[in-house]
C-alpha cells in the first residue's frame, strides 16, 4: 500500500471516529434530558446506555487503529 492510500485510509477512519465520538455525545445528552424530564422510561434509557458503550466500544478500535501501541 502506498503512502497516499495509507494517509486518504487514516483520514478515513478519523472522520469516522469523529462521527461515533458525536453520537456518543448526543445518546449522552438525550439521556440525561430523559431524566431531568422525569420521563423514567427505565427501559429506553438502558437501550439508550447500551448503545453509548457499544459507540464506546468502537470508538476505543478506531483509536486503537489510528494510533496503535508501540511497546519501547
Amino acid at each position: 500500500m502506498n503512502t497516499s492510500a495509507k494517509m486518504e485510509q487514516l483520514e478515513v477512519l478519523r472522520v469516522k471516529l469523529e462521527v461515533l465520538k458525536r453520537e456518543h455525545r448526543d445518546l449522552d445528552e438525550a439521556i440525561h434530558a430523559l431524566q431531568e424530564r422525569g420521563t423514567m422510561d427505565m427501559l429506553m434509557i438502558r437501550r439508550m446506555k447500551k448503545q453509548k458503550l457499544a459507540l464506546k466500544d468502537q470508538i476505543t478500535e478506531l483509536e486503537d487503529r489510528i494510533l496503535p501501541d508501540i511497546i519501547a
